[in-house]
């Protein structure tokens, strides 16, 4: 149930709503060649390693490879807080104006705003927030999920036509080239974070079958709250016409006002906008105290950005990383199509978190060959087979990922790839080479005595 909770969610529902029928297969591919190998990998490092992906990597291949895993996973988050935010901007203009789901501007202004609040109220200490994204799985993702689910099922048994194909042929995406199948790629991020709770595989009676186990049910699970309410979008909002901010609110709205209960579309919308603020507060200040224990520690980090606030909390960083968000906001006032800028930051957000993945795969290989007498709890079966599966498959994504997809293919092939590619190699591999060419002796930090870091 933690992993399920840490990785489930209905936001990325309608880009694969789009393929109708087909997202199963969409959902499943990544599920068998990269869910199971992350999730299994990671638990035998996590077993045998504390300290999580910088430890990994930095015993696995070197201190510098450990730094640039633990950026990345920092960095991924200035790409994906966009996204999430532009979510929640589409869901709330079906509380005030439904219309404004779609207008960029609007957009912009909703992300900078919400973001800055949020590292306000991160930068305060405020920890009552944590209990939100506890009951955000309830109220954000499983009651929304369910009624997507059930309404569905109810609209079409009273006789009405599903605006995607049903047929079984409809299984599998038609082939239009490969960008047809570039959406795919957004469903490795869907599954990132499923290494996160292995670290907790030692405190089980049984490691060695109980964790698989654990892996195999969550996955379930989590396939089930993805596939069944994007099955349950494509059956009342046509493909051609699905927002990929605004797709669950674009279904509720039209269930709603077919079985008269138009009045619970603001609830609703209330309910999803709770859920994704109370996962960003909880969020937003995790990845970037792990990258300023790691800069203190080492002397990643120049000091400016080691410092913290009265309240412990490193302010410095979260405003760094607001005024990034910030620029990046603009995309949604600058194209003028808000399901363009999502989909393109959802890409960039992949390609930087890959490299976490690629990294700890190939650490997992040599610490295994290198270090087999190291105490484990838990020895992922055919470790190296489930690696190099991982591996092959993560470049595999990272390199469709270069591809526009087919809804989008009116645009410039060659202002999307600038994008994407300038997005990842400046703040993905430039900005840490930057860090590390300028990194200096005296920005270690003798934190031995430090109570903070010994928590960390």
């Amino acid at each position: 149930m933690m992993t399920t909770s840490s990785v489930a969610s209905l936001r990325s529902a309608p880009s694969m709503a789009i393929y109708g029928l087909a997202c199963v297969f969409l959902y499943l591919v990544p599920a068998i060649v990269f869910l199971l190998p992350t999730s299994l990998v990671a638990a035998e490092l996590a077993s045998g390693w504390s300290g999580g992906v910088y430890r990994w990597v930095g015993e696995g291949i070197s201190d510098k490879a450990g730094f640039l895993a633990v950026w990345c996973q920092f960095a991924m988050t200035i790409f994906y807080y966009p996204t999430l935010l532009a979510y929640v901007a589409s869901t709330f203009a079906y509380v005030i104006n439904p219309a404004l789901a779609s207008n960029g501007l609007y957009t912009a202004i909703i992300i900078v705003t919400l973001f800055w609040t949020g590292v306000f109220v991160s930068s305060r200490g405020m920890k009552a927030v944590a209990g939100l994204s506890s009951a955000g799985l309830v109220l954000g993702t499983l009651i929304p999920g369910v009624l997507l689910i059930v309404m569905g099922v109810v609209f079409l048994g009273q006789g009405n036509p599903s605006a995607a194909p049903m047929e079984f042929s409809a299984l599998l995406p038609a082939w239009t080239g490969i960008a047809s199948l570039v959406l795919i790629v957004n469903n490795f991020l869907s599954y990132s974070g499923m290494e996160m709770n292995a670290v907790h595989v030692s405190s089980l009676r049984k490691p060695a079958t109980e964790f698989p186990r654990a892996m195999f049910v969550a996955m379930g699970l989590v396939l089930a709250i993805f596939i069944l309410p994007a099955i349950a979008i494509s059956w009342v909002v046509p493909a051609e016409k699905l927002s990929l901010t605004a797709g669950v609110m674009q279904a509720f709205d039209i269930f709603f006002a077919h079985f008269g209960f138009g009045w619970a579309t603001p609830i609703l919308a209330l309910m999803l906008i709770a859920a994704s603020l109370g996962g960003m507060l909880t969020w937003l200040a995790g990845p970037s105290k792990g990258l300023l224990m790691i800069g203190r520690q080492d002397g990643f980090l120049p000091p400016v950005l080691q410092r913290l606030n009265k309240h412990g909390i490193q302010q410095n960083i979260l405003v760094a990383q607001g005024v990034v968000t910030t620029f990046i906001a603009l995309l949604y006032a600058f194209i003028p199509e808000v399901s363009s800028a999502y989909w393109i930051l959802s890409v960039i957000t992949t390609q930087v978190y890959l490299v976490v993945y690629l990294l700890m795969f190939v650490a997992a290989m040599r610490l295994r060959k290198n270090r087999p007498d190291q105490p484990r709890g838990y020895r992922a079966p055919a470790l190296f087979l489930l690696c190099w599966v991982g591996i092959i498959s993560s470049l595999a994504a990272f390199c469709i990922g270069f591809v526009p997809p087919s809804q989008f293919g009116g645009g410039s092939v060659f202002v999307y790839i600038l994008i994407v590619g300038g997005g990842f190699g400046i703040v993905g591999i430039g900005v840490p080479l930057l860090i590390l060419a300028l990194r200096k002796p005296s920005w270690k930090q003798d934190v031995s005595a430090d109570p903070m870091a010994k928590e960390a």
